[in-house]
Protein backbone atom coordinates (compact mmCIF):
# COMPACT_ATOMS: atom_id res chain seq x y z
CA UNK A 1 0.00 0.00 0.00
CA UNK A 2 1.36 3.43 -0.96
CA UNK A 3 1.97 6.21 1.56
CA UNK A 4 -0.87 8.21 -0.04
CA UNK A 5 -3.27 5.28 0.37
CA UNK A 6 -2.27 4.93 4.02
CA UNK A 7 -2.99 8.60 4.73
CA UNK A 8 -6.28 8.51 2.84
CA UNK A 9 -7.26 5.50 4.94
CA UNK A 10 -6.47 7.07 8.33
CA UNK A 11 -7.44 10.68 7.54
CA UNK A 12 -10.73 10.48 9.46
CA UNK A 13 -9.03 9.45 12.71
CA UNK A 14 -5.61 11.05 12.25
CA UNK A 15 -6.28 14.02 14.54
CA UNK A 16 -7.61 11.69 17.22
CA UNK A 17 -4.49 9.49 17.03
CA UNK A 18 -2.18 12.50 17.37
CA UNK A 19 -4.25 14.41 19.97
CA UNK A 20 -2.04 13.68 23.04
CA UNK A 21 1.26 14.69 21.39
CA UNK A 22 -0.47 17.66 19.74
CA UNK A 23 -1.71 18.96 23.09
CA UNK A 24 1.55 18.48 25.01
CA UNK A 25 4.18 19.23 22.35
CA UNK A 26 3.28 20.00 18.75
CA UNK A 27 0.79 22.80 19.35
CA UNK A 28 3.20 25.17 21.10
CA UNK A 29 5.97 24.43 18.61
CA UNK A 30 3.65 25.29 15.72
CA UNK A 31 2.61 28.56 17.39
CA UNK A 32 6.21 29.63 18.01
CA UNK A 33 7.36 28.78 14.48
CA UNK A 34 4.47 30.18 12.44
CA UNK A 35 2.74 33.05 14.24
CA UNK A 36 5.03 35.82 12.96
CA UNK A 37 5.28 34.89 9.29
CA UNK A 38 4.30 37.24 6.48
CA UNK A 39 4.44 37.22 2.70
CA UNK A 40 3.93 34.17 0.48
CA UNK A 41 4.07 30.91 2.42
CA UNK A 42 4.04 27.36 1.07
CA UNK A 43 3.20 24.58 3.48
CA UNK A 44 4.28 21.21 2.12
CA UNK A 45 2.25 18.34 3.52
CA UNK A 46 -0.54 20.43 5.03
CA UNK A 47 -2.24 17.23 6.19
CA UNK A 48 -5.43 17.79 8.18
CA UNK A 49 -4.61 21.48 8.62
CA UNK A 50 -3.15 21.49 12.10
CA UNK A 51 -1.01 24.55 11.31
CA UNK A 52 -3.75 26.69 9.81
CA UNK A 53 -4.89 28.38 13.03
CA UNK A 54 -1.34 29.58 13.69
CA UNK A 55 -0.81 31.58 10.49
CA UNK A 56 -1.31 35.35 10.84
CA UNK A 57 -3.46 37.33 8.41
CA UNK A 58 -0.27 38.84 6.91
CA UNK A 59 0.73 35.42 5.54
CA UNK A 60 -0.73 34.35 2.19
CA UNK A 61 -0.61 30.58 2.52
CA UNK A 62 -0.73 27.82 -0.08
CA UNK A 63 -1.00 24.37 1.49
CA UNK A 64 -0.31 21.26 -0.58
CA UNK A 65 -0.79 17.57 0.14
CA UNK A 66 -0.95 14.45 -2.00
CA UNK A 67 -3.72 12.87 0.11
CA UNK A 68 -7.25 13.96 -0.81
CA UNK A 69 -8.52 12.50 2.46
CA UNK A 70 -6.18 14.69 4.53
CA UNK A 71 -7.00 17.77 2.42
CA UNK A 72 -10.70 17.23 3.04
CA UNK A 73 -10.05 17.58 6.77
CA UNK A 74 -7.88 20.66 6.18
CA UNK A 75 -10.70 22.30 4.20
CA UNK A 76 -13.02 21.77 7.18
CA UNK A 77 -10.52 23.52 9.49
CA UNK A 78 -9.92 26.33 6.99
CA UNK A 79 -13.46 27.64 7.31
CA UNK A 80 -13.56 31.11 5.82
CA UNK A 81 -9.83 31.84 5.79
CA UNK A 82 -9.33 34.41 3.04
CA UNK A 83 -5.52 34.08 2.96
CA UNK A 84 -5.42 30.33 2.26
CA UNK A 85 -5.42 28.09 -0.82
CA UNK A 86 -5.34 24.29 -0.53
CA UNK A 87 -4.13 22.17 -3.46
CA UNK A 88 -3.69 18.47 -4.22
CA UNK A 89 -0.03 18.26 -5.25
CA UNK A 90 3.02 16.02 -4.93
CA UNK A 91 5.94 17.56 -3.02
CA UNK A 92 8.42 15.91 -5.38
CA UNK A 93 6.83 17.53 -8.47
CA UNK A 94 5.56 20.99 -7.57
CA UNK A 95 3.68 23.08 -10.09
CA UNK A 96 5.02 26.48 -9.02
CA UNK A 97 7.52 28.74 -10.80
CA UNK A 98 11.03 29.18 -9.41
CA UNK A 99 11.54 31.83 -6.69
CA UNK A 100 7.85 32.09 -5.71
CA UNK A 101 7.71 31.89 -1.91
CA UNK A 102 9.12 33.79 1.06
CA UNK A 103 8.79 30.73 3.32
CA UNK A 104 8.42 26.99 2.88
CA UNK A 105 7.07 25.13 5.91
CA UNK A 106 7.22 21.43 6.77
CA UNK A 107 5.91 20.03 10.04
CA UNK A 108 6.42 16.29 10.61
CA UNK A 109 6.36 15.63 6.86
CA UNK A 110 9.89 14.74 5.74
CA UNK A 111 9.61 11.37 7.50
CA UNK A 112 6.94 10.19 5.04
CA UNK A 113 7.86 11.75 1.67
CA UNK A 114 9.15 8.84 -0.47
CA UNK A 115 12.20 10.80 -1.73
CA UNK A 116 12.87 13.56 0.81
CA UNK A 117 15.95 14.98 -0.94
CA UNK A 118 14.06 15.31 -4.22
CA UNK A 119 11.18 17.06 -2.41
CA UNK A 120 13.62 19.37 -0.59
CA UNK A 121 15.28 20.31 -3.89
CA UNK A 122 11.82 21.30 -5.15
CA UNK A 123 11.30 23.39 -2.00
CA UNK A 124 14.63 25.13 -2.59
CA UNK A 125 13.65 25.78 -6.22
CA UNK A 126 10.37 27.50 -5.34
CA UNK A 127 11.89 29.58 -2.52
CA UNK A 128 13.04 33.10 -3.29
CA UNK A 129 16.82 33.60 -2.84
CA UNK A 130 15.97 35.61 0.28
CA UNK A 131 13.46 32.98 1.46
CA UNK A 132 13.62 30.49 4.31
CA UNK A 133 12.75 26.88 5.01
CA UNK A 134 11.26 26.27 8.45
CA UNK A 135 11.04 22.59 9.39
CA UNK A 136 9.65 21.00 12.55
CA UNK A 137 10.61 17.36 12.17
CA UNK A 138 11.48 14.16 14.00
CA UNK A 139 14.58 12.27 12.92
CA UNK A 140 17.19 9.73 13.88
CA UNK A 141 18.80 10.58 17.20
CA UNK A 142 22.55 10.76 17.79
CA UNK A 143 21.86 9.02 21.13
CA UNK A 144 22.55 5.30 20.62
CA UNK A 145 19.79 4.07 22.92
CA UNK A 146 17.14 6.32 21.38
CA UNK A 147 18.35 5.41 17.86
CA UNK A 148 18.06 1.71 18.77
CA UNK A 149 14.45 2.26 19.81
CA UNK A 150 13.75 4.18 16.58
CA UNK A 151 15.20 1.27 14.59
CA UNK A 152 12.94 -1.08 16.54
CA UNK A 153 9.68 0.76 15.85
CA UNK A 154 10.51 1.88 12.31
CA UNK A 155 8.99 -1.14 10.48
CA UNK A 156 5.72 -0.81 12.40
CA UNK A 157 5.46 2.95 11.86
CA UNK A 158 6.16 2.55 8.16
CA UNK A 159 3.58 -0.23 7.84
CA UNK A 160 0.90 1.81 9.61
CA UNK A 161 1.37 5.32 8.19
CA UNK A 162 4.41 5.33 5.93
CA UNK A 163 6.45 7.13 8.61
CA UNK A 164 10.21 6.46 8.70
CA UNK A 165 11.59 7.20 12.16
CA UNK A 166 15.24 6.66 11.21
CA UNK A 167 15.83 9.37 8.60
CA UNK A 168 18.73 11.79 8.94
CA UNK A 169 16.60 14.78 7.99
CA UNK A 170 19.21 17.39 8.84
CA UNK A 171 21.64 15.75 6.41
CA UNK A 172 18.90 15.47 3.77
CA UNK A 173 18.27 19.23 4.02
CA UNK A 174 21.98 19.86 3.47
CA UNK A 175 22.08 17.40 0.54
CA UNK A 176 19.30 19.38 -1.14
CA UNK A 177 21.54 22.46 -1.17
CA UNK A 178 20.27 24.36 1.85
CA UNK A 179 22.44 26.23 4.35
CA UNK A 180 21.40 25.64 7.96
CA UNK A 181 20.95 28.84 9.96
CA UNK A 182 19.31 27.37 13.08
CA UNK A 183 19.06 23.89 14.56
CA UNK A 184 17.15 23.64 17.83
CA UNK A 185 16.47 20.46 19.81
CA UNK A 186 12.85 20.38 20.98
CA UNK A 187 12.22 17.06 22.75
CA UNK A 188 13.58 13.55 23.43
CA UNK A 189 17.19 14.75 23.21
CA UNK A 190 17.56 15.51 19.49
CA UNK A 191 14.67 13.47 18.01
CA UNK A 192 12.35 16.44 17.55
CA UNK A 193 14.07 19.49 16.10
CA UNK A 194 13.33 22.88 14.60
CA UNK A 195 15.50 23.65 11.59
CA UNK A 196 15.71 26.93 9.70
CA UNK A 197 17.61 27.01 6.43
CA UNK A 198 18.36 29.29 3.49
CA UNK A 199 18.32 28.19 -0.15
Amino acid sequence: MSVVSKYNRISRIYDLIEAPIEIFLYGRWREEALSNLKGRVLEVGVGTGRNLEHYPAAAHVIGIDNSEGMLEKAREKAGGMQNLTLLLMDAEHMEFPDNTFDYVITTFVLCSVPDPVKALKEMRRVLKPSGELIALEHMRSSNRLIAWFEDLINPLMYFLIGDETTRDTLENIKKAGFTIIEEKNLAFKDVFRKIRAKP
